[in-house]
């Protein structure tokens, strides 16, 4: 019989991971990954939130952008491997799971704006809008990873300034696809490196100690300082890129 996951497992667990009063968190997750959770998503959060306390902060991801789309057979004759709508201020759900759509549209929540926004809760719940995961990421933030990979950790995204110029270019649309698929509507990919540059990162941080994992129920959770991780990116980006994105 599947695993029942209550907030007294949830609040246990997450202090036993080393979540304590005062943490700034940056959360990704999936409801899912646990079984069933009783109460569901407004579960986590509460937990969440009762064991970092107003003393610290929960961010979560709150971009615009919709699941994947089905690719038409016109999509696939231009070559786009990926296509995902940008979505309205006022939408209910997104890409980002239920934990996170749920988080948004709470009371005591702040979100910013643009396409790429973030959620903010607790004492620095000001600074998801004026500046989204920035002060997490330089202030001792933490990175909680339910049931999903550092695929999902907005923060990396947050030093990609440092991607050479051609590389971006290499992976870039091309004009005939952005005019189809303008870009303030859409996010379309055409083109992949040749590996997955930050499971390379994942892999770093696993060999020097830095990611801490195990399971709450079904859930494999990661922890991890959000500086500690991000940073390798950063060095791996300004030392290494085309080895990183496998152009060699």
């Amino acid at each position: 019989m599947e695993q029942s996951i209550t907030y007294k497992n949830l609040v246990d667990a997450f202090r036993e991971i080393g979540i304590e009063r005062g943490t700034i968190l940056e959360v990704h997750s999936s409801l899912s990954s646990f079984g069933y959770v009783e109460g569901g998503a407004e579960t986590v959060i509460s937990a969440l939130k009762d064991v970092v306390g107003t003393d610290g902060s929960i961010f979560m991801p709150s971009l615009r952008l919709s699941h994947e789309l089905p690719l038409t057979d016109k999509d696939k004759n231009l070559g786009i491997t990926v296509k995902i709508k940008i979505l309205p201020e006022e939408r209910e759900r997104s890409a980002m799971g239920i934990i996170a759509d749920t988080f948004r549209l709470q009371h005591d929540t702040v979100t910013g704006d643009g396409i790429f926004q973030i959620s903010g809760w607790g004492k620095y719940a000001d600074k998801a809008a004026k500046g989204g995961l920035d002060f997490a990421i330089h202030n001792g933030g933490m990175a909680l990873l339910l049931g999903v990979d550092i695929y999902k950790l907005t923060a990396m995204h947050y030093v990609e300034d440092a991607i050479p110029d051609e590389i971006n270019k290499m992976f870039a649309n091309d004009e005939s696809i952005n005019k189809t698929y303008p870009q303030d509507e859409w996010f379309v990919e055409t083109k992949h490196p040749s590996v997955k540059p930050w499971y390379t990162i994942q892999a770093m941080a696993y060999e020097k100690g830095l990611i801490k994992d195990g399971h709450i129920g079904n859930c494999k959770y990661m922890y991890f300082s959000i500086w500690d991780v991000v940073s390798l990116y950063k060095q791996e980006l300004e030392n290494n890129p085309y080895k990183l994105y496998g152009i060699e």
